[in-house]
């Protein structure tokens, strides 16, 4: 089984991820809140997630996909990332059937403040490090996030629930998503 981080609110109660913006490929500001009442999956890695949309996109769901440059150093910049979506990863005339945002740090000192709130409230859930050496971020933490397959739940009201590692099964993340909807 995959090892699963349910949220523990401690300090955190008045907190949602509603409290948060980030940008769009653009550059274009967008507040968390343009999103409530909708269960969430944050995302940086593609593949499958248009099939989770069709399965729950009609239904108060949504994936957002935030592209991080910190793993293997595989994310190109902003203009390029639908394209590379595209043709290169996942490849195939591969279009998102949801938002991707503007690429972020998800670690380290520039960590983007949603991904330092979601790790602080689900702590880490692989306690493999795995390869630094395709790690471009520093300091490296316990709760950082281990490499772009990871993923965070998010209920309807904005409050994070589950943590997924990067081995989860796919099936796992459908059965909560389900559950929550």
């Amino acid at each position: 089984t995959c090892a699963e981080q349910m949220t523990i609110l401690t300090g955190m109660a008045n907190k949602s991820i509603y409290d948060f913006s980030v940008e769009t490929l653009d550059g274009q500001p967008v507040p968390l809140s343009n999103y409530r009442g909708k269960v969430l999956l944050i995302i940086n890695v593609y593949h499958r997630m248009n099939t989770l949309m069709e399965m729950f996109g009609d239904l108060n769901f949504t994936v957002l996909g935030f592209p991080s440059n910190q793993f293997g150093l595989q994310s190109p910049v902003n203009h390029e990332t639908l394209n590379v979506l595209k043709y290169v990863r996942p490849g195939g005339g591969f279009v998102p059937k949801f938002p991707v945002f503007g690429r972020i740090e998800v670690n380290g000192l520039n960590e983007e403040p949603l991904f330092a709130y979601l790790k602080e409230s689900l702590p880490f859930v692989n306690p493999v490090i795995g390869d630094m050496k395709k790690f471009y971020w520093s300091p490296i933490k316990v709760n950082d996030i281990r490499w772009n397959f990871e993923k965070f739940l998010i209920t309807a009201d904005g409050m994070p629930f589950k943590r997924y590692e990067l081995h989860c099964p796919i099936e796992n993340v459908e059965k909560d998503i389900a559950e929550l909807l």
